[in-house]
């Protein structure tokens, strides 16, 4: 009895390794054919506009909640008051993608997008300004 209770999880090990071995792997012929990624996905930086100006107001919320310190928010006011982010800039090699900068926004201006295939040759292509997390896609990229 103790050799068969001793055993029990090699054996289950075993039947397990041995049904995996026998099906078909699932392939994705990527660029082409892309995975579908979770709703909760945390992947690239994107800055919302609403009729042409951005949401944000600089408040810099997202910079002191910012665990890495990655967010680095410059503000400027206008004579009737309304401030807005002269420099928005986000050091993603360092970002550890934790979201709390889009729960901490009062105006839901920064988002989390569902990119998740973003490469590049160069580190300065990692330091994501205003203008272009502006410009950001929402979606995951397409070919």
């Amino acid at each position: 009895m103790a050799i068969i209770k001793t055993m029990w999880p090699l054996l289950r090990g075993l039947a397990f390794t041995l049904k995996t071995a026998f099906t078909k792997p699932v392939t994705y012929q990527y660029p082409e054919e892309r995975r579908e990624v979770s709703d909760r996905w945390r992947g690239l930086h994107r800055l919302k506009s609403e009729n042409g100006q951005l949401k944000c107001v600089a408040c810099c919320l997202c910079q002191a909640v910012c665990p890495a310190n990655v967010i680095t928010v410059e503000r400027k006011e206008t004579e009737d008051g309304r401030s807005f982010p002269t420099r928005f800039d986000i050091e993603v090699t360092r970002c550890i993608f934790c979201g709390y900068c889009q729960e901490a926004c009062p105006k839901d201006a920064i988002e989390l997008t569902r990119n998740y295939d973003f490469c590049d040759y160069r580190r300065e292509d990692f330091h994501l300004s205003r203008d272009r997390l502006a410009r950001m896609d929402a979606g995951v990229k397409k070919p």
